[in-house]
């Protein structure tokens, strides 16, 4: 008795849980295009503006909040796509076992359009990482050498300025 009330319990959460994650899928998607707008924005000038202020915490947290962001999408859009996969399946092998195949192709159109939407969004998120990563690193080291270029002109303006006073007072007297 209590394993069928279980099991019975754990279906049901289950069938409820399938509207959620095609819905949350559906979320990814326009989070990941969303995503790819702004890595367009970025890579067209948003690192840019960022660099030339020289601002080095600013570039480095809007670097990690966006690169977070795309492997946030990396992760969660195929797990989202796997349970949407297995979700419709456990009904539609049942429908099978009744002869209802119009059941089963049902949830096997599911299974397979949450996949694919899973999979794809993962990747665009891992490439939009990729290059995020890429693009910031760059960024950071074009600003960590035009930081070192200008200690090194202010370090020899520096060096510079004693010599002159010492070489007056050597001609001078």
């Amino acid at each position: 008795m209590l394993s069928s009330l279980s099991l019975g319990l754990m279906h049901q959460l289950t069938s409820w849980l399938l509207e959620p994650v095609v819905w949350s899928l559906l979320g990814f998607v326009v989070l990941a295009v969303y995503e790819s707008g702004l890595a367009i924005g970025e890579r067209c000038g948003g690192i840019a503006r960022l660099l030339a202020r020289g601002d080095t915490s600013r570039l480095k947290a809007a670097g990690r909040r966006r690169i977070e962001r795309a492997d946030f999408i990396t992760r969660l859009a195929p797990m989202l796509g796997l349970m949407g996969t297995l979700i419709p399946l456990g009904p539609g092998l049942a429908a099978l076992g009744e002869g209802e195949l119009s059941i089963l192709t049902t949830a096997m159109i599911v299974a397979f359009d949450t996949t694919v939407v899973g999979l794809l969004v993962g990747m665009v998120g891992f490439v939009l990482g990729r290059l995020r990563r890429r693009w910031y690193d760059a960024a950071l080291e074009a600003l960590a050498a035009r930081q070192l270029q200008a200690d090194y002109q202010q370090l020899a303006g520096l060096k510079s300025a004693p010599r002159r006073a010492v070489d007056s007072v050597n001609c001078d007297g």
